[in-house]
Parts: C-alpha cells; sequence; structure tokens
C-alpha cells in the first residue's frame, strides 16, 4: 500500500528484473495510469520500458493494432 508520501521511481527495465534509476515507491501503469508499488510490480516491457498494473493490461499493451 502507498503512503499519502509515496513518489514515483525511475526505473530501467530488463528482460527478466528490473533495475532502480531513482528512488521511489511507486511505478505508473503505461495501460491504466493506475500506480503500481514496486514490490508489487509484475509486468513489464523491456522493448517498450513500460510498466503494467495487470497481465490484462499488458497483453492489451503488447497486442498488436
Amino acid at each position: 500500500m502507498l503512503k499519502p508520501e509515496s513518489r514515483p521511481a525511475r526505473l530501467q527495465y530488463l528482460t527478466n528484473n528490473f533495475r532502480v534509476l531513482v528512488d521511489g515507491d511507486y511505478v505508473t501503469c503505461a495501460g491504466t495510469g493506475a500506480r503500481i508499488p514496486l514490490e508489487e510490480l509484475r509486468y513489464w516491457s523491456a522493448a517498450r520500458q513500460e510498466a503494467y498494473a495487470t497481465a490484462e493490461a499488458a497483453t492489451a499493451a503488447l497486442a498488436p493494432q
């Protein structure tokens, strides 16, 4: 759960992990705009350097248009 004084983190998304570039508490989902606490981050695209809140959001964002 995010604290009221939370601040965004900046990450480098790698294939199987991510690297914290700027300390923070959360990242923003590229698909929904939801805040994702770092300890709950499970889905991202290394190619697009984007985070996703859910598998559904990741699938929707990565599906061919």
